[in-house]
C-alpha cells in the first residue's frame, strides 16, 4: 500500500512540473515587464515635450532599454531640476500663465550665475567667527574699537545696503532668508550658513528672521539717503542730549525721522545709537537722515547753521511751572543750585560725564544773573520754529547739561515749555520729543 501511494504522488508531481516548466516563461516575461515599469515610471516625468508621451508609452508591451548615456543624461536632467527648485526662490518666482520649460531653464541659468559670484560658507562646529556676533552686540566697547555694527532682519540689513554700508558677513539659517536680501550686492561679503538654532541663541528677540549681518561702522557722511527724504527735510536739527534708554533713543530718531529733520546730533552721554535695542526701536532711522554720535559740544556747534536758534525742551511739570514763574518774577531770590528751576540736573554723571555745574557761577561775588535766567519760557505751540532751528531734548534722568543751555543762550533761544496736568511729574522723553518735533514741523511748513 504504501508502494502504492508512493507512486500515485510521483506521477501526479511529474504531471503538475511539466504544466508549470510549460507556462512559466510567460510568467517570468510578464513579472519582469512589470518590474521594469515600476522603476521607469519616475523617469517618465522628466521626459522632453518631443519625447513619447505617457499615454502612447502604454500602449508599447515592452518598453524599450536605456543605453547607458541615456541614463546619465537623465541623472544630469533630475540633478537640475533638484537645484532649480532650490534656487528659483532667489528671483520672482513665475505665475502658471507664462510659464515653459525654456523660461524656467533661463530662469535657473541666471541664478546659478549669481551664486557663483558669492562666498557661501558652511559653520562648522567650533567656529571662531560665530562669537563675533555675541561681541558685537552686546559689548559697546568692541563695536567701537573694531569699527563694527551688527543688524538683525530682512528690513535692516536692505536699508543698510541700500544706503552704501559695508557688508562684512552675513549669517543665515536657509536660502530662502538669503534669497530675500539683494544678492548684487552681497559680493564683498562672506555668506555663513548657521543652524537657525544658532541664531535663536544669538539673538534677544521672540522671533528671529533667520539672518544677522555684520557690516563695518559707517560714516554718515558717506552714506545714500533716500531722495524722498532728503526733499521733505526741513532745517530742523534735533540734539539728543544725555539720553540713555535704548527704547528712548530709538523711538526719537524714528520720530526725528517722521517730522522731515535735516539731521540728529547725539553728545558723548547718550546710549550708543548702534545699540541693537535702539536700532529695532528706530526702525530704520539710522539709513534715511545723518545720525552724527558722541559728538562734543564744539563739534554740534560746528555742525550747525550760523543763523541758528537752539531751543531747549522744558520737561517740568506744572508745579514746578509755577515754581519756577515765582523764581523769576521775585528777582532778588535767587536759586541756589540749576536743580531748582526743576527742568535742568545739578549732580555730576557717576561716570565722569561733564553735566550741569554752576559752582564757579554760585561762588562768584558778582550780582549778574544767572546763566537760567536770560531764556525766555514759551508754550510749544506759540512761534519759535522760523528759518535755521535747533531742538535740544534731555534725558529724562540726567536733564539738560550746561553746556545745552549755553548754546541755547548764546543763540538766543527759548525755553519751549508743554504744560501737563497738576500732579504729573513729566512727560517722557521721547512724547515730549515727538510734541516738540511735529510742531516745529508745523511752524516752519508754514514759512515755506
Amino acid at each position: 500500500m504504501a508502494a502504492f501511494m508512493r507512486g500515485v504522488l510521483w506521477h501526479v508531481l511529474s504531471v503538475e512540473r511539466r504544466h508549470i516548466l510549460q507556462i512559466r516563461p510567460d510568467c517570468r516575461t510578464d513579472s519582469k515587464r512589470y518590474v521594469r515599469a515600476l522603476k521607469r515610471r519616475p523617469v517618465k516625468v522628466l521626459y522632453s515635450d518631443s519625447e513619447t508621451p505617457k499615454s502612447k508609452q502604454r500602449s508599447d508591451q515592452i518598453p524599450k532599454k536605456h543605453s547607458p548615456g541615456v541614463k546619465s543624461k537623465t541623472r544630469e536632467s533630475t540633478k537640475k531640476q533638484i537645484i532649480g527648485s532650490d534656487t528659483d526662490h532667489f528671483n520672482t518666482p513665475l505665475s502658471a500663465s507664462n510659464y515653459s520649460p525654456s523660461t524656467k531653464s533661463e530662469h535657473t541659468t541666471h541664478l546659478k550665475d549669481q551664486l557663483c559670484d558669492l562666498k557661501i560658507e558652511k559653520a562648522l562646529p567650533g567656529d571662531t567667527r560665530l562669537a563675533r556676533v555675541v561681541s558685537v552686540a552686546r559689548s559697546r566697547t568692541y563695536r567701537e574699537h573694531q569699527g563694527k555694527i551688527l543688524l538683525e532682519g530682512r528690513r535692516l540689513i536692505c536699508d543698510a545696503l541700500t544706503a552704501g554700508a559695508n557688508p562684512q558677513m552675513v549669517f543665515f539659517s536657509s536660502i530662502d532668508r538669503l534669497r530675500e536680501l539683494p544678492l548684487d550686492k552681497l559680493k564683498r561679503a562672506v555668506l555663513v550658513k548657521v543652524k537657525f538654532e544658532d541664531i535663536k541663541s544669538w539673538s534677544d528677540v521672540v522671533a528671529p528672521q533667520g539672518v544677522i549681518a555684520i557690516f563695518s561702522r559707517p560714516d554718515p557722511s558717506q552714506l545714500t539717503f533716500p531722495s524722498d527724504q532728503l526733499s521733505q527735510s526741513l532745517p530742523l536739527s534735533l540734539i539728543c542730549d544725555n539720553v540713555r534708554d535704548p527704547g528712548n533713543l530709538g523711538t526719537i530718531l524714528r520720530c526725528a525721522v517722521a517730522a522731515g529733520c535735516h539731521n540728529i546730533l547725539l553728545t558723548k552721554g547718550c546710549v550708543d545709537v548702534w545699540e541693537p535695542k535702539v536700532l529695532r526701536a528706530a526702525m530704520g532711522a539710522h539709513f534715511r537722515l545723518p545720525i552724527f554720535p558722541s559728538m562734543d559740544w564744539a563739534d554740534i556747534q560746528s555742525r550747525l547753521p550760523k543763523s541758528v536758534k537752539v531751543h531747549v525742551a522744558d520737561n517740568c511739570s506744572g508745579s514746578e511751572r509755577e515754581g519756577t514763574a515765582d523764581m523769576e518774577a521775585n528777582q532778588s531770590d535767587k536759586p541756589s543750585k540749576p536743580g531748582d528751576y526743576g527742568w535742568v540736573r545739578s549732580r555730576p554723571n557717576r561716570k565722569g560725564v561733564r553735566h550741569e555745574e554752576y559752582e564757579s557761577d554760585l561762588d562768584s561775588d558778582s550780582d549778574s544773573e544767572p546763566l537760567l535766567s536770560s531764556l525766555e519760557i514759551k508754550l510749544y505751540h506759540e512761534r519759535w520754529a522760523h528759518g535755521n532751528t535747533g531742538l535740544v531734548i534731555g534725558g529724562e534722568t540726567y536733564g539738560l547739561s550746561r553746556e545745552a543751555l549755553q548754546l541755547a543762550e548764546k543763540t538766543a533761544g527759548q525755553r519751549l515749555f508743554i504744560p501737563v496736568v497738576s500732579g504729573v511729574e513729566s512727560l517722557n522723553t521721547a512724547m515730549a520729543a515727538s510734541i516738540l518735533l511735529f510742531e516745529g514741523r508745523r511752524q516752519l511748513n508754514g514759512d515755506i
